[in-house]
């Protein structure tokens, strides 16, 4: 008769039986599986729930089966845990290796922060309205790069690119300003057919869940190249994104009104759903905390983000990728890029006593959050990080 195991939750941990976000790891020697993540230990869910579902590479296979299973595997998961489980479905977290959670289709990412896009309207746009006309009117993002987007703890290599210089002639070379952009992303599970939008109403019907994103930036590169059609180069090198998937349903007591909105969203854009989330952010630069951003502020609501991204037909596919774009706040010690906290390297951070502007070589950012849980307490998402690395 096998073994098995109760899992003790230590007192304060984020990652109680209200919780449970999903990864994809790796035993040692092992293949890759889908587990979910209690105190400090990883449920196999193949072996605890004996479905061959979960053993597979990436949640994709699982996301894609909708809400209704979503639910019903929650619940199962809740009820395994709270027993004992075989022995062989429980590996602690830090004996195992974390994969890239979802096979991602298509990434976009947004510009919903106010107070992000109204820093750098100030600095880019010093004598003219912070806000471009467009702005209030809808979720402003452009599309990304999938293949780069990588697993929380990849180093990040240094980009090459032409770089703005002040003679008005570009050189070429290694970012000198490499950023980091402190994001919420949400992961498609259900997808959509070609030429049928998702309405606001219908977006937990098809998003699976949140993990923390970092949109690595190369401030010089962007600069230069961005002019007129938005990012490219300066954003497409890297894109991190957590090893932990939060389901909604673990943000049930996190939901919030948006802030108003003014002028009232066009009908398509209006949800009587309160999908404001209240999460607190934190970005760590070399071990030291350097801000705290406040997703509480968000102007637009991932699910408003949704249905703008679709309302022209385009469809989505399980393990789509979309993300809030910066989250700041309103004060400098919530803004959630090194380009508005120094100001664009006019007015640079202490860290660990030393005066920075942006990430040199060897330089390691982490962004962790919590938010209200479910009974009580808080619940931490999965941190995302990541070392810049020297170019090649």
């Amino acid at each position: 008769m096998s073994s098995r195991v109760r899992v003790e939750v230590p007192e304060g941990s984020g990652f109680g039986p209200t919780h449970l976000p999903y990864c994809v790891f790796r035993p040692l020697g092992e293949e890759p599986r889908v587990g979910a993540r209690l105190g400090d230990s990883v449920i196999d869910l193949a072996v605890a729930l004996d479905d061959p579902m979960f053993h597979q590479p990436t949640l994709n296979a699982f996301m894609t089966q909708g809400p209704q299973c979503w639910r019903e595997v929650r619940e199962r998961v809740r009820v395994a845990a709270e027993s004992e489980l075989p022995a062989a479905a429980v590996h602690a977290v830090r004996a195992v290796r974390l994969d890239l959670p979802v096979a991602i289709g298509d990434y976009v990412d947004f510009y919903a922060s106010l107070d992000h896009a109204t820093a750098m309207g100030r600095m880019l746009r010093p004598n003219a309205e912070p806000l471009l006309p467009n702005w209030r009117h809808l979720p402003v993002g452009y599309h990304g790069r999938a293949g780069t987007v990588v697993v929380s703890g990849t180093d990040i290599v240094r980009p090459h690119g032409q770089r703005k210089t002040d003679s008005g002639t570009p050189d070429f070379g290694p970012s000198r300003r490499v950023d980091i952009e402190a994001e919420l992303g949400f992961l498609v599970g259900a997808g959509s057919e070609l030429g049928r939008p998702i309405e606001t109403g219908e977006f937990a019907e098809h998003v699976f869940g949140v993990a923390l994103v970092n949109d690595w930036s190369a401030r010089d590169i962007q600069a230069w190249e961005g002019q007129p059609l938005g990012p490219f180069l300066g954003k497409s090198f890297a894109t991190t994104l957590s090893a932990w998937v939060t389901p909604l349903d673990a943000l049930t007591e996190a939901r919030i009104p948006l802030p108003p909105q003014h002028p009232e969203p066009l009908p398509y854009l209006r949800d009587e759903a309160a999908w404001g989330l209240d999460i607190d952010l934190s970005v760590e630069w070399n071990g030291h905390v350097v801000s705290t951003p406040p997703y509480r502020r968000m102007y637009w609501s991932p699910a408003q983000m949704l249905a703008h991204m679709t309302v022209n037909g385009a469809s989505t596919r399980t393990g789509d990728l979309f993300a809030s774009g910066t989250i700041s706040g309103a004060d400098r010690a919530e803004r959630g890029s090194l380009m508005e906290m120094s100001w664009g390297g006019a007015e640079p951070i202490e860290v660990n006593g030393v005066q920075r502007t942006f990430l040199n070589d060897s330089d390691e950012v982490t962004i962790t959050a919590t938010a209200p849980a479910v009974g009580g307490g808080r619940l931490q998402l999965g941190e995302v990080r990541g070392r810049i690395v020297k170019a090649v």
